[in-house]
């Protein structure tokens, strides 16, 4: 075997550098280096497969790149760390602490008697919480199909609905409100299989009268979600974005009341949203109870008569007002026809809703305060009061009605061919009488009557062409009309027959049947307007007296006793011999007033009846107005006659 020789330094080679498979050479003159790659025997390639030039320039240039990168990211850590810390510290934390709102239980509401017409039921909701909801569109897309599938509704109305919410709300969203237990079950399973997917608890209300009595709907009224154009101001007064509030009646009218604080639990979660830990907590705070001046079982059987009248004679709308004329409590309050406001609180399709707003005779009426009508001859008490006010009769002033009176080429008749013959205050106000309001209103050759501006004058102080103020949202103020208002919007001179109409509660004179029993309350308590009103007592949550309603005086001392015995007198004797005659059947004595009201060339005149007892002590007031419903003895008689028998025998 050959020996072997000495190895040669490998580092050493001619010409150049030599790097363990490189060789480097510096050619003479140049500043820049040659790298040349050894082949697999470790001498160089014959033929180079590469060469770079890298200069100081390039070099410096790369530096000052990276120094700018390592500046930016200083620059970035710093912001995040040091001026977004605690904004990034918060959101990190909302990811395992979150505020939940803890709902305040609206209070509920009790009729006279302390029978509970208005209750909180627990409800379910399959809902989701946007901020524990994926942010892949694809997976978006199967949580929206699952979650359809449990609401009965399309995989699109979900999805839409679940890109509209910010991704970083934690506000729940509801997808579905009062699911039944087995909906429940499987949103309970879809909670566990898709984060942010949750079985919502809540309460809504619950009306318990509205299979018994609905009428007590426009009363209530009902409950629902917050309107988004008024979104900041509700947020601003305390209420979250799944609150409720009322929007009808008394649930409107007293919803500061019924409203309650909300409280507030900081809770501790997990990935998925679970609460884990209740770390602090702040109570609600209940809100107040009411008790009503509206007696159930009155209300249920005015509803029952003027149901009864309205179907006998083939009409369907119509209203009853009762009240206590001592006071003004509205001890009932029926427009017909009517709806059901638990299928607003518990959520009302669109096809419902629009059957409702669409439907003629206007279920969502509350004719009984809302409504204006021409008077009729109920008008007649107010203008028999004001000319023996202003003396320009007594209850013996006699004037002679032969069918009617003419003045020029215009004729103003009686209701009787013929007429009514000698006719004084009380018969004029028990047969209705149009000869002698006439007269008493308008004058007729050398009789002065009380014109147009005195007639107008003591309708006010009656309470006429304004609002009573009754504790409830949209009371119509009615309308009296003038001479500088006909001249102005009819343009149109007032001729002295406009003030006859007037006299008889004809033309264009327009009241609420609310104001007609208020005004016929004030003959039957000896002259005071009260302020109806329908809660009398408000309650906190453990049913102790908050505040007890004071009864408030709108009107006193504007007409004598001795007017109001005359004219209460003229009540009597139409049920004596009158057009309220058939009250002579009631175990207790009454007063009353018919009333023909013409306002269509058309269709026919509406019916009107009013009428308190006893008559000695008078505790009630009943008004009947009946639409359409043809002569006021026909059909709102009977009416009021069935309420006050019932009210006579179980009052």
């Amino acid at each position: 075997m050959r020996p072997i020789g000495p190895i040669a330094n490998p580092f050493e080679v001619s010409g150049g550098i030599q790097r363990r498979g490189y060789v480097v050479r510096r050619p003479s003159g140049r500043r820049s280096f040659e790298v040349d790659a050894f082949d697999s025997r470790g001498g160089p390639n014959s033929t180079p497969s590469s060469q770079a030039m890298v200069t100081p320039r390039i070099l410096r240039l790369w530096l000052v790149v990276l120094m700018i990168g390592i500046v930016v990211l200083i620059g970035r850590a710093a912001y995040l760390q040091v001026v977004r810390g605690e904004h990034f510290s918060a959101v990190a934390d909302g990811n395992r602490i979150r505020i939940v709102d803890i709902k305040a239980p609206r209070g509920v509401v009790y009729d006279r008697h302390q029978q509970i017409l208005v209750e909180n039921i627990p409800s379910l909701s399959l809902a989701v919480v946007p901020v524990d909801l994926t942010n892949d569109d694809q997976d978006l897309a199967e949580v929206a199909s699952a979650l359809s599938r449990i609401a009965a509704t399309s995989t699109d109305a979900v999805l839409s609905l679940l890109q509209r919410q910010s991704p970083y709300s934690y506000q729940p969203v509801v997808i579905a409100q009062h699911v039944s237990h087995e909906q429940a079950i499987m949103t309970e399973i879809l909670s566990g299989k898709y984060p942010g997917v949750i079985l919502k608890s809540e309460s809504i209300r619950h009306y318990l009268t509205n299979t018994t009595t609905p009428s007590l709907s426009h009363v209530l009224g009902y409950t629902g979600k917050l309107e988004s154009d008024r979104l900041d101001q509700y947020l601003a007064d305390g209420y979250v974005f799944d609150d409720v509030t009322g929007k009808t009646g008394l649930e409107l009218f007293y919803e500061r009341m019924l409203k309650g604080i909300n409280g507030r639990q900081q809770v501790e979660v997990d990935a998925v949203g679970q609460t884990k830990e209740i770390l602090a907590s702040n109570a609600a705070t209940p809100g107040n109870n009411l008790v009503l001046t509206i007696d159930t079982e009155l209300q249920r059987q005015a509803e029952a008569s003027l149901t009864r009248i309205l179907t006998a004679h083939g009409k369907k709308r119509g209203a009853v007002v009762a009240l206590d004329p001592n006071s003004g409590e509205v001890l009932a309050l029926v427009s017909l026809p009517t709806f059901d406001n638990n299928a607003f609180s518990q959520g009302i399709s669109s096809e419902d809703f629009n059957n409702l707003i669409n439907d003629p005779d206007r279920p969502l009426f509350g004719r009984a305060i809302s409504g204006e009508y021409p008077s009729g001859s109920t008008f007649k008490l107010i203008v028999a009061a004001a000319a023996l006010e202003e003396g320009l009769i007594t209850p013996q002033t006699g004037v002679n009605s032969v069918g009617g009176i003419a003045v020029s080429n215009w004729f103003f008749p009686d209701w009787r061919a013929g007429g009514h013959g000698w006719t004084t205050l009380g018969k004029a106000i028990a047969d209705s009488v149009n000869t002698f309001f006439y007269m008493i209103g308008g004058g007729y050759n050398d009789f002065e009557g009380l014109g147009v501006d005195r007639i107008v004058a003591y309708a006010h102080e009656f309470g006429l062409s304004q609002p009573l103020g009754i504790d409830l949202p949209n009371e119509a103020s009615g309308f009296l009309p003038s001479q500088a208002w006909k001249e102005q919007v009819k343009q149109e001179r007032w001729y002295i027959g406009d003030t006859y109409n007037l006299s008889i509660g004809q033309g264009d004179v327009l009241v609420t049947p609310l104001q007609v029993a208020n005004w016929t309350a004030v003959f039957a308590n000896g002259g005071t307007l009260y302020q109806p009103y329908v809660v009398k007592e408000i309650l906190n949550a453990n049913n102790d007296v908050v505040e007890e309603v004071a009864v408030k005086v709108l009107n006193e001392n504007f007409i004598s006793a001795e007017t109001v015995a005359a004219v209460k007198q003229g009540l009597r004797e139409a049920v004596e011999y009158g057009s309220a005659i058939r009250l002579q059947g009631l175990p207790v004595t009454s007063g009353g007033k018919s009333g023909t009201a013409q306002w269509s060339s058309t269709k026919a005149p509406h019916g009107w009846f009013t009428a308190f007892a006893p008559y000695e002590h008078p505790q009630i007031v009943v008004t009947a107005l009946i639409e359409e419903g043809e002569g006021g003895n026909t059909t709102a008689v009977p009416v009021v006659y069935e309420i006050l028998q019932w009210w006579a025998n179980n009052r």
